[in-house]
């Protein structure tokens, strides 16, 4: 099924809310189309396509709620639809954090979260590219691992408060793991972006393949406390495992006046307005950003806005629930999409060449939780990780399992380089003095 318009979204959404007979309801519409390969040892091994849009409708009768779904849209399915969730809410106990849903809200103007070279994908594109990376890697006598994917998507969102939204967009991602014949060398590199246009397959996998042949025959080093230049790609390269990623999920006003996250203050409260990092760390969102354009309203249909986070070390805002807001008289703010962190214009060679003596991280994987109160998390470095001497890269060093919190780390800053897009949000390089590594990993 194609993209639906705006027109065409709201129109579905209009007839699913004149079959309501509930209190209040809301219906969401949403679907993409996209399609993805996947190659290993050199050789696409899998490819697919994907075409799906589905409706949900939430009713309500006080605060009693119900929500069902369905993915065809004629009248009769759209009734019945609309009649499950009425009888699930009848069903179903109340809430005790019931908020009603939003009337009207104000949007800013659609970034351009949408690029038509990205909708346009097709099979042929996926293959070209792929197919880039399997020559460079068949040339240099190194085996490879990648996946692309992308896709092209719409959010339409309609009450009978008067709440109305509408916003498309896009996706490219690719990430390419390169391993030498030996398998003692590996590199990584992944790139993601709204717009395929600014995409090339060939240059991150150039970068893959350079680590790995880096990479091999690795000396193993002492564990303990170390200068690290982690490159972007090491600190958020997953959205829900990785360091800085773990500092945004923990900005929830809630956890934090309840007790249970590192900005809770003994005896009640949070520690909104102190300064906990170093002055040179500031993090905002915003969803018109052009290089990392994201939806303009959340889930619950409040509106998205430019919002920062942490101001030259001092923490500024905290997200929430709607009902935890009117609960506690705080602001009510969303949690945002993508995030920004400000940096400087150093590369990471730039930061190499300034670096009397410490390691280069290319990638953390395998990252799990050890103390929510002080954010400290465990992992393991992977796919290239290296010894720097008087400003160059001296050697290849085994992996590590290290033990940090980002709120240390970010304390703990000699550094900040160019921002990067990775994983829809813009991250600098960070040069960061005493990392704790605690163990060796054979693993490469």
């Amino acid at each position: 099924m194609a993209i639906l318009s705006q027109d065409e979204s709201q129109a579905i959404l209009k007839k699913v809310l004149s079959f309501s007979t509930s209190d209040e309801c809301e219906a969401t519409l949403s679907g993409s189309n996209g399609g993805n390969v996947r190659s290993a040892r050199n050789a696409i091994s899998t490819s697919g396509a994907a075409d799906d849009v589905s409706l949900a409708v939430e009713a309500r009768f006080g605060k009693r709620s119900g929500v069902a779904t369905c993915n065809e849209f004629d009248d009769a399915t759209l009734r019945r639809c609309v009649q499950r969730a009425e009888e699930i809410a009848k069903l179903a106990p109340e809430s005790p954090e019931y908020m009603p849903l939003l009337g009207a809200q104000t949007y800013i103007a659609a970034p351009k979260s949408f690029a038509a070279s990205t909708a346009g994908i097709t099979p042929d594109f996926r293959a070209m590219q792929i197919g880039k990376t399997m020559k460079i890697c068949d040339e240099k006598k190194v085996t490879s691992a990648a996946f692309l994917n992308d896709e092209a998507g719409f959010v339409a969102k309609r009450n009978n408060k008067g709440l109305e939204a509408y916003q498309q967009y896009t996706n490219l991602s690719f990430s390419i793991t390169v391993r030498t014949p030996d398998g003692t060398g590996s590199g990584y590199a992944t790139g993601d972006y709204n717009d395929a246009a600014g995409f090339d397959a060939g240059t991150l996998t150039q970068v893959a393949a350079d680590k790995a042949a880096m990479s091999r025959n690795a000396k193993a080093i002492e564990p303990g406390k170390y200068t690290v230049i982690l490159e972007p790609a090491a600190l958020v390269a997953n959205t829900d495992a990785s360091l800085l990623a773990a500092l945004m999920n923990a900005l929830d006003a809630r956890n934090a006046d309840e007790g249970r996250s590192f900005l809770s203050k003994k005896g009640g409260g949070n520690r909104k307005g102190e300064k906990l990092f170093d002055e040179r760390v500031t993090i905002y969102s915003d969803p018109t950003n052009a290089e990392i354009a994201s939806l303009t309203f959340a889930g619950d249909g409040r509106p998205q806005k430019k919002m920062t986070w942490i101001e030259k070390g001092v923490v500024k805002n905290l997200y929430t629930s709607r009902f935890w807001a009117q609960k506690s008289g705080i602001p009510d703010i969303p949690r945002p999409g993508g995030w920004i962190m400000e940096g400087g214009t150093q590369s990471v060679q730039d930061m190499i060449k300034g670096t009397a003596k410490g390691i280069l991280v290319t990638r953390l994987w395998y990252i799990r939780p050890v103390d929510p109160q002080t954010l400290l998390y465990t992992g393991l470095t992977r796919d290239g990780t290296f010894y720097i001497e008087n400003g160059k890269i001296k050697h290849p060093v085994k992996n590590f399992r290290f033990n940090e919190s980002p709120i240390i780390m970010l304390n703990n800053l000699e550094a900040i380089g160019k921002p990067v897009r990775v994983n829809g949000n813009l991250v600098p390089p960070l040069k960061i003095r005493d990392f704790t590594f605690t163990s060796l990993s054979d693993a490469v």
